[in-house]
């Protein structure tokens, strides 16, 4: 019996020994610093993501035929960057230069080429785009073609009958934009009666004014953006010019010849952070897809 209780005490010690040594070794290991797991590489930006804090406003305005093109762009341009706001004062082109180079504008747009006296010092142009200018006649009026030198004719006075181009038997009511319109200085300049506007034309502001009269007068003749008439393809006819619809594709290969450029005019000095960074995107794929989407040709 004694030997019995001697073993039995002595594997309680052994027992309480290893106890203590598991209740170390598991004080040791409570003790230090759990590993901290490696940070997870950051996602790379896309090409869409926000510029981060970006925030502004796009100080623009001028020429009513851009006006649908640019706003396109900036409407884009704003739901990749939500802290960017925009303005497009609607004033023509000729304002639109003159804005644009003073300052009053950071971002003025024209419909025209500028004019060399327009090209001063520090005064940065770029197009932006490509427009066709489509000739309208109320959907009523039979004629389907008119070449250049009719169209010239026109607009000089020395045609004045649709009965003359194979239509009816009514007087020619021509309709043209207002001074300053650079819809107006590109069709003068491309169909050839500068200073020669007939006497007897309405003059209406705006591209959208004109496209109204011609929808409202059967004997009128206009002409609009190919972003207007876009916009008002079932109300307006578009009439071939030597032949070529006026389409996109026509002006792309040269057939259809009345179209001009869009373009920007800016200062480098009076941008914000926002307006340059407009600028960048104007010319990104998805900023010319913004601009191709009105109706006209994207420059790259």
């Amino acid at each position: 019996m004694r030997s019995r209780k001697f073993l039995t005490s002595k594997v309680k010690v052994v027992a309480l020994m290893m106890i203590l040594v598991m209740s170390v070794l598991a004080g040791c290991q409570s003790n230090e610093p759990a590993p901290t797991p490696a940070p997870s590489p950051a996602p790379a930006p896309s090409n869409n993501e926000s510029s981060a804090g970006l925030t502004g406003t796009i100080n623009s305005g001028g020429s009513t035929s851009v006006e649908k093109a640019a706003l396109s762009a900036m409407d884009e341009f704003a739901a990749i960057n939500p802290g960017v706001t925009f303005a497009y004062d609607s004033t023509g082109s000729s304002t639109g230069i003159t804005n644009g180079t003073d300052g009053t504008y950071s971002l003025g747009f024209s419909s025209r080429d500028l004019k060399d006296s327009e090209k001063v010092d520090g005064l940065i142009y770029k197009t932006v785009a490509i427009d066709g200018i489509a000739v309208v006649l109320h959907p009523s009026n039979t004629v389907e073609n008119i070449t250049m030198e009719q169209l010239t004719a026109i607009y000089k006075g020395e045609i004045t009958n649709w009965s003359e181009l194979g239509g009816s038997d009514n007087t020619i009511v021509v309709v043209s934009r207002e001074q300053g319109s650079g819809t107006r200085g590109a069709y003068e300049e491309i169909v050839d009666f500068q200073d020669r506007l007939v006497e007897s034309a309405i003059i209406r502001d705006g591209n959208g004014n004109v496209a109204t009269y011609v929808m409202e007068e059967p004997n009128a003749i206009g002409y609009v953006s190919f972003t207007t008439l876009q916009a008002n393809e079932d109300r307006l006819k578009a009439v071939k010019i030597d032949g070529a619809e006026a389409t996109v594709e026509n002006v792309v290969n040269g057939a259809f010849k009345v179209s001009r450029p869009f373009i920007m005019v800016y200062r480098e000095e009076n941008l914000n952070e926002a307006e340059r960074a407009f600028v960048e995107f104007v010319f990104t794929e998805d900023g010319q897809n913004a601009i191709e989407a009105t109706g006209v040709i994207k420059v790259k």
